[in-house]
């Protein structure tokens, strides 16, 4: 852990910050299991307070792949940020390969009634199973 980056967007003065991390320990490479967390931090750095109503997921493995994922709130919770606040969950993917990308968006809704979408940054997801080469 450490080296890992953090990939972050923002998007209508709402910043997303992703932290991904391989559980070395949950995964099983012979069984072609490869598991990751990732911490998500949600801040408004706008004027104004909204609640996160619902997510979108596209994961993609190695190969092309694309599962899709969506929902109402995130971790069970549809939580509201005021100016200046943040919000911050970890969940996790499994995958059957050593390596993928993620990337979606979260449903924001204005007090009022507005709503608007937020970039979820496209993140990797590397395991050190994973064989590189360079040509």
């Amino acid at each position: 852990m450490g080296s890992e980056p953090t990939y972050t967007q923002t998007t209508h003065a709402v910043s997303v910050s992703v932290l991904p991390i391989y559980l070395k320990n949950q995964s099983r490479p012979v069984d072609n299991v490869f598991v990751w967390a990732y911490n998500i931090c949600i801040e408004n750095k706008g004027s104004h307070a909204f609640q996160l109503i619902s997510r979108y997921w596209k994961i993609t493995d190695a190969l092309g792949r694309i599962q899709e994922v969506r929902g109402g709130g995130v971790i069970g919770e549809q939580p509201i940020l005021r100016p200046g606040e943040n919000f911050e969950y970890t969940s996790s993917v499994t995958l059957t390969l050593p390596s993928g990308i993620m990337v979606g968006s979260y449903k924001m809704q204005i007090d009022g009634g507005e709503s608007f979408d937020v970039a979820i940054p496209l993140f990797s997801l590397d395991s050190p199973h994973e064989v590189r080469t360079i040509h």
